[in-house]
């Protein structure tokens, strides 16, 4: 069975085998949270592009994931918490709330649960993220556990972060830097050949900005540097 909280904030359940995508992704978050002095974990809401609104999260670590879902153009819908799972296991009643919940172009559906790899080799930590695993599994869905990325990576999406929203560089600036990145370029190099035209606080926004929205690519597992050799996507 799964419980849902809807948008004017009560509960309705139903068995598993009758949800659909649509109901999880518009779902109120099962949990809230509330920050107080001293706690282990950073808990707040991102600003998130693909949703164009607030999804929370409860750690450092789930900031990570729901960032790189929100960077990955395959995802059209993010979820968190968007269901408490109830099922009896074992002969034990069980409850599991997951992390995040995606959905992709395809309409193909992931449930994530965020757990650090120090985590995982505990037995109970391993048994408790094991059964809603098999339970989402059956039901058509992936699962992912997630314990994190290369800290490279990571740090060069959330620098390319800083330039998701919407309004934040002219589109006359981003389509002249697309132009001039045809055939290739570093990023200092675009900035030269357009700083006649446009201010470099302007074009580096730009160039970051046309990253976050993969019109182009570079190599992000190295140093993000303008060095660093930029094309136009396909």
């Amino acid at each position: 069975m799964v419980s849902l909280r809807q948008l004017d904030g009560t509960a309705v359940e139903q068995p598993l085998k009758r949800l659909r995508p649509a109901q999880a992704a518009r779902a109120k978050p099962w949990r809230t949270f509330r920050n107080h002095h001293g706690q282990k974990h950073h808990s707040g809401y991102y600003w998130c592009a693909t949703t164009g609104g607030h999804v929370l999260y409860e750690s450092r670590l789930e900031l990570a994931r729901l960032m790189l879902a929100d960077f990955d153009p395959q995802v059209v819908e993010i979820a968190a918490q968007p269901f408490r799972l109830r099922a009896r296991v074992s002969g034990r009643a069980r409850r599991h709330v997951p992390d995040y919940f995606l959905v992709r172009a395809d309409r193909s559906v992931t449930v994530v649960n965020v757990k650090p790899s120090s985590q995982l080799a505990k037995p109970e930590v391993a048994e408790a993220l094991a059964w809603p695993a098999e339970l989402v599994e059956e039901h058509g869905w992936a699962h992912e556990i997630w314990s994190g990325e290369d800290p490279v990576f990571l740090a060069n999406v959330r620098f390319l972060a800083s330039q998701r929203r919407d309004g934040l560089v002219a589109a006359e600036v981003l389509d002249e830097v697309l132009g001039a990145a045809a055939g290739g370029a570093t990023i200092r190099e675009l900035t030269l050949r357009l700083q006649a035209t446009w201010a470099p606080e302007l074009l580096k926004p730009a160039v970051l900005r046309l990253l976050w929205q993969q019109r182009l690519r570079t190599d992000l597992r190295c140093r993000l540097d303008g060095d660093s050799r930029v094309e136009v996507c396909s």
